[in-house]
């Protein structure tokens, strides 16, 4: 069996749809709010710091993005580098398997924006309706 053929086989069993798919873990992660806006401000970026990080992503505590930020290293979206200097320098920068993902993330975003208003008044429609009940 070729190298393309076990990748084929392996990619067909995949199903986000089937409870304990690990690609549906995967969604779930990369599709969280914050892993969204860390990996859309590394990719606008390049290496940030951790706390250039938490002054750009508006809200997001400490303890979020750590977290955030060892989950998207532990799936290879990221890598996380220290250099030996004093005080030591630690910055984030996306992997190549990390840079896949900003077209696709730009075009949520970008969507994200453009439709806000439709969004906004769909719920406020639905929450008149709904108080009306």
């Amino acid at each position: 069996m070729t190298s393309t053929e076990n990748v084929s086989e392996r990619t067909s069993s995949w199903d986000p749809y089937a409870r304990g798919c690990p690609s549906r873990d995967l969604l779930d992660q990369i599709g969280s709010k914050w892993a969204v806006l860390v990996l859309g401000e590394l990719g606008r970026r390049g290496a940030c710091r951790f706390t250039q990080l938490r002054q750009e992503l508006e809200g997001i505590s400490e303890k979020m993005l750590t977290q955030t930020l060892r989950t998207l290293e532990r799936d290879g979206l990221l890598v996380r580098t220290v250099y030996p200097e004093a005080p030591i320098r630690v910055e984030y920068e996306l992997k190549p398997l990390g840079q896949t993902l900003r077209g696709p993330l730009k075009a949520l975003t970008e969507w994200s924006v453009q439709h806000i208003e439709d969004v906004v008044d769909a719920r406020e429609a639905y929450d008149d309706r709904t108080r009306k009940r």
